[in-house]
């Protein structure tokens, strides 16, 4: 008699718990065409439980599902709750489901940013918020890019830059500003924390040396070199440059992306630019605008995917969300 595979029982277990909608996986694939290496992350409720990577996908998967289920078996089943947390429970879902005014009203821009700076008159310094909720697709990709404002909100921090490169590339990269930069010999250093990058690149001649030790620290953390996020190139320089100065947006695995777009101080018109700014970049990364530039963004979707976007909401510090009508 043959016994399940360690992900056929994770379903079942999360499915006797009833908590199949707790589980997620993300797969990855690093190396060259030829040579791949497969990493599997599993998570329960948000928290990594379980990390493998494999030169195919089906055995990473596995041990990664065999993790999972030793933490979730030593997880101890919650008490049911009490009659006061239930009723605890419904007064917070009470409070919550009383909504802005606005909730349901969409409003041309400058009319939702008049709005926002009469709820603020005290605070010029208070922060507009662009929440823009896309459509998460099945087999779409969480959207994400870079951007700089006509009108930056904050002062910009710097990217610190690790490079795995040797040789010509190597200098280059530290002409064009990289904070870090050498080959195989900083793989310890990035293994035990000593180098503080928030970008990791790699030639596509050492992504092989770095793999094996390096995905498992890295690929967890979303800052393992791949391809497909354009951070395995031959072309260094062109990423720095690319990256200089601009800041990092991401939606979340719901679709729903937030950046700071303004402050309360700022000319109407500077507002109105920026959201305008803001929102054509998200258009193009989510396949809902074409790209009139020359340069196709490494961070835009597959050919062919759309993320639609279902609504467009500004918001402030103290003030309401108000839903944009000429997004």
């Amino acid at each position: 008699m043959t016994h399940p595979s360690p992900a056929v029982q994770l379903n079942n277990l999360l499915q006797e718990k009833k908590e199949l909608d707790k589980i997620s996986w993300i797969y990855e694939d690093t190396g060259p065409q030829n040579d791949k290496t497969w990493h599997a992350t599993v998570k329960y409720k948000g928290e990594v439980v379980g990390y493998a990577e494999a030169k195919n996908k089906i055995p990473a998967k596995e041990d990664a599902a065999r993790q999972a289920l030793a933490y979730l078996r030593k997880v101890k089943a919650r008490p049911a709750p009490t009659k006061a947390k239930l009723a605890a429970r419904e007064r917070k879902k009470a409070l919550k489901a009383k909504k802005s005014v606005y909730e349901n009203e969409k409003i041309p821009l400058t009319d939702a940013i008049n709005i926002l700076r009469a709820v603020e008159v005290a605070k010029p310094n208070a922060t507009y918020e662009l929440v823009i909720k896309t459509e998460m697709r099945r087999g779409s990709t969480v959207p994400k890019g870079r951007f700089n404002l006509p009108r930056e909100v904050k002062a910009k921090t710097k990217e610190r830059v690790l490079v795995f490169a040797e040789g010509r590339q190597a200098e280059e990269a530290k002409r064009a500003g990289a904070d870090f930069v050498g080959g195989t010999e900083l793989i310890e250093g990035v293994a035990n924390g000593r180098y503080p990058a928030s970008v990791f690149l790699c030639t596509p001649s050492l992504i092989r040396a770095i793999t094996p030790k390096l995905g498992r620290v890295l690929g967890p953390r979303g800052l393992m070199p791949s391809e497909r996020r354009g951070t395995v190139t031959e072309d260094i320089v062109g990423y720095l440059r690319r990256i200089s100065g601009s800041s990092e947006w991401r939606g979340d695995k719901a679709g729903t992306i937030r950046s700071a777009v303004a402050k309360m101080h700022f000319p109407v018109e500077d507002v109105v630019r920026n959201v305008r700014h803001f929102l054509n970049i998200v258009k193009i990364a989510t396949g809902n605008a074409a790209d009139k530039s020359d340069r196709q963004p490494k961070s835009g979707p597959k050919p062919g995917q759309v993320n639609p976007i279902k609504r467009v909401v500004l918001s402030s510090t103290q003030g309401p969300g108000i839903q944009i009508s000429d997004a």
